[in-house]
C-alpha cells in the first residue's frame, strides 16, 4: 500500500479572513486552521489579494534551489 504525504504542503486552503499583518486559513480536508503572519510591514496583505474562499497551496521554501 503506498503512503501519501499529508503535511501542510500537500493541502489545498481556503482563505477564512485576511489582516493586513495576517493570513487565515482552513485545510479543504483535514479542516486544519493555520495563520501565517506576514513579517514585511511594507507589503500589508488585502482581501483583494487573498479574497474569503479563495482556494491556495502552500510552496515549501525549503525545497526550492537556493540562491
Amino acid at each position: 500500500m503506498e503512503q501519501t504525504d499529508t503535511g501542510v504542503f500537500s493541502e489545498k486552503y481556503r482563505v477564512v479572513a485576511v489582516e493586513a499583518e495576517r493570513l487565515t486559513i482552513q485545510g479543504i480536508i483535514t479542516g486544519k486552521v493555520l495563520t501565517i503572519i506576514n513579517s514585511d510591514a511594507g507589503s500589508p496583505l488585502t482581501a483583494e489579494q487573498y479574497p474569503f474562499g479563495k482556494l491556495i497551496a502552500l510552496s515549501n521554501p525549503s525545497a526550492s534551489a537556493p540562491n
